[in-house]
This record gives structure tokens, C-alpha cells and sequence, in this order.
């Protein structure tokens, strides 16, 4: 398998494409879509690594129960699918007047690497609030279980935020095959959402904001004082809602992943919207792909569609045929098809 662009025929490569079972959330939440039928999808589209939330996919989390075990292994012969990463989430703030202590995280995720070994996932995604000592403090389970935890760098972080840092200096003592990175790639967003942005604007947002906002953070301005000029600027909640948004989107470039490749085993391929099956909005894919084939990646690219969320009020949802897009997209920029 070999991925080609402008400058001519690149390395042969093992990236896989897969998707984050996260990206129908809003036809399982409807019901109109079960897991197993997500699963059946994904395989559809020759996506064929599966990644799922265990709170938001099993019932009954964060007890595991044997028949959707079984169930699981089941459609992953069905449909020849890989499970390859479940994500955990730590609700460090589960009690209303305490934080959960060290010893309560690490049990938590120590629950969470179980799930993992039981439905087949050599991956646990720990999302980006994990305090690098509880990375430190779960990374002897990991090992002796064989799984890998893997970090979200989600933005607004990215690799030399200090908090990243601080992970990276915990992931170097433990090794790559204990503990790792999972980029998310709305670290690499160019252009603001549109969808997000027309959202707004049915929302009542006034169209010289919106487009203020818009131009602000395409043009790489500074993003951060955003909320203030739109306070003064007589804006409301819904124009200071969008401006708060543009301080969480970044822009960082593709390349930066290159240092850290030896701990990257998995990708959440993030995206807001699919217009036709040739690019992304708002991520460069044509961009991001190129790099992960120079820099060796050898594992998943699953796709997380997250515009749901952004059109939902008005326009009727199709996570499927969003998904279908991206994958094909991603299917040629690997150099699987024309």
C-alpha cells in the first residue's frame, strides 16, 4: 500500500483506517442506529478498526456485562473488524466537595484497561484531563495487562503546551509501548467550522460578529481577546459563545508530530464536515496524511465526525454518509484508490 502527492510517489506505509463509533452519536442516542449496526458501517465503508465509549456504547458501564462481551466478539467476526482503542474518561470531580484522590483515579482507570482486554482493544485513549501522575501511577497495569494508554493531545493543547510536556516527560520514563499520544487532529484546524459558525447565525448571532470572529481566527489573529471585542462590541451569549469557541479551535502545524512519532499509535481522525468526498472544511488532510506516511506511522486513522452537534436544529443528521465521505477521502490520500 503506498500514499502518493504533488511531489510523486511516497513510502510504502501500514496505516489502517478505522472510525470512533463516537462519530454516530446522534443516531445510537436517537436509537435509530445499534452498536452493532454502527459496527456493520464501519466495515461497509472498509473501515475496519473499531474504537468505541465504553460509558457511552456498553449499558450498564462501568460494569462490564458477559453478553455484550460476547456480542462484541461476535460482530467483530461477523463483520471482520478490529477493535482497536476504547476511551476513557476520569470525572475527577464526582463528589461535590473533593476532588477524587490519586488512588481513586487509578482504580478508575485500572477498571477502564479491564474493559479494554476483555472486548480485545490494545488501546486505552485517556482524554486529555488525565493528571500525568495517575499516568505514571496506571502505566505498571498497563504493561503487565499488554495494553498501551495513550494520551488525547486535544486542543487548545498541543506538544509544547507545559501540561503536554509534563506528560511526555512521564511517557519517556514508562516507554512507548506502555504509554503514548493520541492526536486529536482538531489541533490542526485552518479554517473556522462553518458549520459552527452558521449555527450561530441561526441562533440569532449578529452577522458583522460572526464574520469578525470568523476572519479573526482564519487570518491567525489573536483570538484571545475575541470575547472582550465582542463584549464591546454589544455582542450577546450566542456571539460570545462563538468567540469563546475561537480561542478552543488552533491551528498547529501537521509536521510538529514528527518528534513525537515513537509514541503516536493511533489517530482520532476529528472532523466537522465532509462537503463532498475531496477535503474536509476545515482540517488539511491533504496535509496531515503525507506526514504520518513520512514519519512511519503504523496504526489507525478513525475517524470522529463531530458536526451533529452544530447542525442538528435544522437539517436532518447523516453521520453515515458523513463518515463514508471522510474514509474515502482518507482511502485516497493512502493511495488505496485513485
Amino acid at each position: 500500500m503506498t500514499s502518493r502527492h504533488d511531489s510523486g510517489t511516497r513510502p510504502p506505509h501500514t496505516i489502517r483506517r478505522g472510525v470512533s463509533l463516537y462519530s454516530f452519536q446522534e443516531e445510537y442516542f436517537l436509537r435509530t442506529l445499534t452498536v452493532e449496526q454502527c459496527v456493520a458501517a464501519a466495515a461497509d465503508m472498509g473501515a475496519y478498526g473499531i474504537e468505541i465509549i465504553p460509558e457511552q456504547s456498553i449499558p450498564g458501564h462501568p460494569t462490564l456485562p458477559e453478553a455484550f462481551v460476547a456480542d462484541w466478539h461476535r460482530w467483530m467476526d461477523r463483520y471482520g473488524t478490529t477493535p482497536t482503542a476504547t476511551n476513557a474518561f476520569l470525572d475527577t470531580k464526582l463528589h461535590p466537595r473533593r476532588m477524587l484522590t490519586l488512588d481513586e483515579q487509578t482504580a478508575r482507570v485500572r477498571r477502564e484497561i479491564d474493559i479494554a482486554v476483555a472486548l480485545g482493544a490494545p488501546i486505552v485513549k485517556a482524554t486529555v484531563n488525565f493528571p500525568p501522575e495517575v499516568m505514571a501511577a496506571v502505566a505498571p497495569y498497563a504493561a503487565d495487562h499488554g495494553v498501551r494508554v495513550l494520551l488525547e493531545v486535544h486542543a487548545p493543547f498541543h506538544y509544547e503546551h507545559p501540561w503536554i510536556q509534563e506528560h511526555l516527560a512521564v511517557m519517556h520514563r514508562a516507554g512507548p509501548d506502555v504509554l503514548g499520544l493520541m492526536p486529536d487532529m482538531g489541533i490542526h484546524v485552518r479554517r473556522f467550522p462553518r458549520v459552527v459558525s452558521e449555527r450561530a447565525l441561526r441562533d440569532g448571532a449578529d452577522p458583522r460578529l460572526v464574520d469578525y470572529i470568523v476572519r479573526t481566527y482564519d487570518d491567525h489573529g489573536d483570538t484571545h481577546a475575541l470575547m472582550d471585542i465582542v463584549n464591546y462590541r454589544g455582542g450577546g451569549p450566542v456571539e460570545t459563545g462563538l468567540a469563546r469557541q475561537a480561542t478552543h479551535y488552533i491551528w498547529s502545524d501537521p509536521r510538529d508530530m514528527l518528534d513525537h512519532m515513537a509514541f503516536i499509535h493511533h489517530i482520532q481522525a476529528k472532523f466537522y464536515e465532509m462537503p463532498d468526498e475531496k477535503a474536509e472544511y476545515s482540517i488539511p488532510y491533504e496535509e496531515i496524511v503525507p506526514v504520518l506516511v513520512d514519519g512511519g506511522f503504523d496504526g489507525y486513522l478513525s475517524s470522529e465526525y463531530e458536526g451533529n452537534r452544530h447542525i442538528q436544529d435544522a437539517f436532518a443528521v447523516d453521520s453515515v454518509e458523513q463518515v463514508r465521505r471522510q474514509q474515502r477521502m482518507l482511502a485516497r490520500l493512502l493511495g488505496e484508490t485513485a
